[in-house]
């Protein structure tokens, strides 16, 4: 087998950042594999930041992911999302305590750095292995 993919396997009507994206994971495969882990540690800072994180994913969640098409990953981060709020909110009203809103910013930004992380290669799965399924956190690190 070649060291480098060819492009040929890939969809034509793919992005520049995405064909990037996807060459790289066909070639190392999923990121919690050694061969991936250890790709990704020699990358420059700005192609880690290609392949590991998408921004517009950050911003705007999981109807980003509905605009990728990937309408079951998207539900599950609205689940994944409430359930956040309410536990929030009864652990509130059980404990009297009042939530700092920096609590609530960090959970926020929490749950959308890791749409951010998991959005490229939950991408990949749908286009590439045509793996539409409802977990967003497959093939990734730390599940």
């Amino acid at each position: 087998m070649s060291d480098r993919l060819t492009t040929s396997a890939l969809p034509s009507n793919l992005k520049p950042k995405w064909r990037e994206r996807f060459e790289f994971f066909e070639q190392y495969g999923e990121p919690s594999s050694p061969e991936f882990k250890a790709a990704y540690k020699n990358l420059p800072t700005g192609k880690r930041l290609l392949i590991g994180i998408n921004w517009v994913g950050f911003f705007f969640g999981p109807l980003y992911l509905l605009v990728l098409g990937m309408w079951r990953r998207t539900l599950t981060w609205f689940a994944i999302i409430s359930a956040s709020v309410i536990v929030e909110g009864v652990f509130a009203i059980a404990t009297g305590i009042d939530i700092p809103d920096a609590f609530d910013v960090g959970i926020s930004c929490g749950l959308a750095m890791l749409v951010a992380i998991t959005t490229n290669y939950s991408y990949y799965l749908k286009t590439m292995k045509g793996d539409n399924g409802w977990n967003p956190f497959s093939g990734m690190r730390w599940f």
